[in-house]
């Protein structure tokens, strides 16, 4: 009896830590669809310096770039349609260091600001976190915080 029972559990724990590993999704990348594929590769290269990845379709629409934590962020040219844009809907990146990242932008001519807006200034979270917004060329809105 004892044995049976010990076979029954590890069959049940097996069977829960598959169903577990199965139940959970995992964010792999995301996807930023684009207008001209040239100005915002040449944006997300200077601004951010992404690894470019190799992407299997080969069609010119496609970049996908490698941001870190075994994510990638796919940059895709498609007839464009208005978007809307809405800062609340937005991506984050962290940096190690948020001064020389505004020295940066201000070289490649970025303009950043706070969450309300005042350009040139700095939100600080109240748990002392600091974050930037930006713009990318199609209007997307993007945060930078140094909680690297």
């Amino acid at each position: 009896m004892k044995k049976s029972f010990s076979i029954i559990a590890l069959i049940l724990t097996f069977s829960l830590i598959h169903f577990n590993s199965m139940a959970q999704a995992k964010i792999t990348h995301i996807a930023v669809y684009v207008e001209d594929i040239k100005r915002s590769t040449d944006f997300y290269s200077s601004v951010f310096e992404f690894e470019e990845l190799d992407e299997p379709f080969k069609d010119g629409l496609h970049v996908w770039y490698n941001i870190g934590n075994n994510l990638s962020m796919h940059v895709i040219q498609a007839p464009w349609e208005p978007v809307t844009i809405n800062k609340n809907n937005h991506i984050c990146f962290s940096v190690p260091d948020m001064e020389a990242f505004i020295l940066k932008l201000n070289k490649l001519n970025v303009t950043f600001g706070d969450w309300p807006g005042n350009e040139g200034e700095i939100n600080i979270r109240p748990d002392g976190i600091q974050q930037i917004y930006i713009q990318d060329p199609d209007g997307y809105w993007i945060e930078i915080n140094d909680e690297y």
